[in-house]
């Protein structure tokens, strides 16, 4: 690996020029860069894939969709359309992409849509929907065409930005500079164990800007699997043999999280935002029929769940969520406090 990225290092260097440049430009106002008069809010991160965006995003909407008519923008990656689409009873994961689908599904009242131009997708939103008061977007951190009013960057516990390469080397999209964008950083997919003091030494890593706050969190599962038609209890899975199909850029911790459990793995993995083919469900539907015992479920993640599950039988996913180590009352408030005063503005 490290005669690997001595190779590729050249090319990195390239590239983090390029951005280096074009971000320059967006700084000094030579690039547009559009504002909104309400709040907006990104979620993203500095490197590709695998930092937990989607439960993040899901955690906003859950603070805010009570109070506040809520809309969530995403470009919709690896959807089968193109422009401006605003989710509906017509719409699945194909032509919006996973996440957005899963968003749609999961939560009524909120508005969701995909376009690769957020600005225009912002306008759209508004257009057709002008009661909206706020626009969450996922994976928009790069997107500097807009200048939205507040930044969450991500970065993953085992994989942190300052630790990182620019790409190919490394995985890095832009160079680490870029976090000061942010106002709130989070690291994530943390152990349960997280010490205070490796969170310490962890933000001497990170060399945050006086602006700027720090956050930890973990995945948490939920307690039930669930299907179209059926609940299984976690407490219970020790009773089945569970063919495990992932479609997501890291599933080592839903992987280790099973296995902790005791739970008798197949696992079939593919790459992240994996489009099944025909090929693909045979190849999962004969590993289930060929485990002898009765007692036996799919089990997926709910990303992959939004795809899959009118091509499947007995079918599963387990639900996860962001849960904070400390601070989420203070987490909380950053964001109440922006969205509460942008509003005001607006």
């Amino acid at each position: 690996m490290k005669k690997l990225r001595k190779i590729l290092f050249p090319f990195s260097i390239l590239y983090g020029g390029v951005t280096s440049v074009r971000n320059k430009l967006f700084d000094v106002g030579v690039l547009k860069s559009t504002s909104f008069d309400f709040p907006t809010i990104v979620v993203g991160n500095l490197s590709v894939g695998g930092t937990g965006k989607t439960p993040q995003i899901e955690y906003l909407i859950r603070l805010l969709k009570d109070s506040y008519h809520t809309a969530v923008l995403s470009r919709g990656y690896k959807r089968t359309t193109e422009g401006f689409i605003m989710a509906d009873a017509t719409v699945n994961a194909e032509m919006i992409g996973d996440e957005p689908y899963q968003y749609f599904r999961k939560f009524q009242h909120i508005t969701v849509a995909v376009d690769a131009n957020r600005v225009h997708g912002i306008e759209e939103i508004k257009k057709q929907k002008p009661e909206t008061e706020i626009v969450l977007l996922d994976d928009a951190f790069q997107h500097r065409k807009l200048n939205a009013g507040f930044y969450i960057l991500l970065t993953s516990y085992d994989s942190l930005y300052s630790q990182d390469f620019m790409l190919p080397a490394g995985n890095l999209r832009e160079y680490k500079s870029g976090a000061k964008r942010a106002k709130a950083i989070i690291v994530t997919k943390c152990p349960e164990n997280l010490s205070f003091e490796e969170q310490k030494k962890i933000e001497q890593k990170l060399k945050l800007e006086p602006n700027q706050e720090l956050f930890f969190s973990k995945i948490s599962y939920d307690e039930t699997l669930v299907s179209q038609e059926e609940k299984i209890q976690l407490s219970d899975i020790l009773d089945y043999e569970i063919v495990l199909v992932t479609g997501i850029a890291k599933p080592k911790p839903l992987v280790s999280f099973l296995e902790k459990k005791g739970v008798k793995l197949h696992h079939i993995e593919f790459p992240d935002h994996h489009h099944f083919s025909d090929h693909d469900i045979l190849k999962i539907n004969e590993k289930y029929h060929d485990i002898p015992t009765e007692k036996k479920i799919i089990l997926t993640t709910e990303k992959d769940y939004v795809r899959i599950f009118v091509k499947l039988e007995k079918v599963f996913y387990i639900p996860i969520k962001t849960t904070f180590f400390s601070r989420e009352d203070i987490f909380n408030k950053l964001i109440l406090d922006y969205v509460g005063e942008s509003t005001r503005d607006s």
